[in-house]
């Protein structure tokens, strides 16, 4: 048995001093390298297994929860891509009110639209600016293309709009060109007014420009109302059939003016039998009475 040890140390010793000093044994080490390889990954094959199926799965809820993460965030972006739209919008409007303002001789105050009303054959608005803020029935509302109507009541914190196109709202208007005097009326359609009781033989054209007369001294003259779009001249009646399509975004404007009237009186409260020209029967307005 000691023999045997003996014999094997001096082998292995051998092995060693040869392949360490002479390089023998290279080609030997590389063949058994080469043979054993395969038992090598045979039993490293377990382990690998277990590992690709843990990043499979791993990668499977990974990509799962990421997919989901960017779900709700393009959702989100979406939602504020689309603020941001209704933002710059409105930053143009804003805008244009504040340009229009630098051409007021009147005091403004800036309203919001709350609401408008359910019945779709009254054109009114419902602003958030009421009788704490100075409004008082009857006060001018422009945006800043044109004159869009008047205060008909007022609450506390809110009041009511009366559209221009409102089917029972008249105005006295005159044409810019050449000062020709006319009564604009609401037909009851946002796109569209009817001018009321004029010649056939006046000066007025199509494409002509409407603006407040300052009449009754209700409305500031000098407020762009409406545009001439369609003349009708009938041969067989005394008055043209005039329709004029309103300057203001009647239907569009979410932010308002209210316009505080510096250089007229201040404004009482109307009764009905000394109203100067408002919210009025359509055959009480007539031009000569101006």
């Amino acid at each position: 048995m000691g023999l045997r040890l003996l014999l094997a140390i001096f082998v292995v010793l051998s092995l060693i001093t040869a392949d360490l000093r002479y390089k023998r044994l290279e080609t030997t080490r590389s063949i058994l390298d080469m043979l054993g390889s395969p038992i090598y990954w045979l039993a490293d094959l377990p382990l690998r297994i277990r590992d690709w199926g843990e990043v499979r799965v791993q990668s499977r809820e990974q990509l799962l929860e990421e997919n989901e993460r960017l779900t709700r965030k393009n959702l989100v972006l979406q939602g504020r891509s689309q603020q941001m739209a209704a933002l710059q919008a409105e930053n143009v409007r804003l805008r244009g009110l504040l340009n229009s303002t630098a051409m007021l001789r009147d005091d403004v105050l800036v309203a919001e639209l709350v609401g408008v009303s359910p019945d779709p054959v009254r054109h009114q608005l419902v602003l958030n600016k009421g009788e704490i803020d100075g409004v008082f029935v009857g006060q001018p509302l422009i945006d800043a293309d044109g004159l869009m109507g008047q205060i008909v009541e007022v609450s506390p914190a809110t009041s009511r709009a009366l559209l221009i196109t409102d089917a029972t709202h008249s105005i006295p208007v005159q044409v810019n060109r050449n000062g020709v005097r006319a009564i604009a009326e609401g037909t009851g359609s946002l796109g569209a007014l009817e001018i009321r009781h004029v010649s056939a033989t006046t000066d007025i054209q199509v494409g002509d420009l409407l603006e407040t007369s300052g009449l009754g001294g209700r409305f500031p003259g000098g407020y762009p109302v409406a545009v001439i779009t369609e003349i009708d001249l009938d041969p067989g009646q005394m008055f043209a059939h005039i329709v004029a399509r309103p300057s203001a975004a009647l239907d569009r404007s979410r932010h308002v003016l209210l316009v505080f009237a510096t250089h007229a009186p201040a404004p009482v409260d109307p009764a009905p039998a000394a109203a100067p020209i408002a919210v009025t029967p359509k055959a009480a307005d007539d031009p000569r009475d101006e």
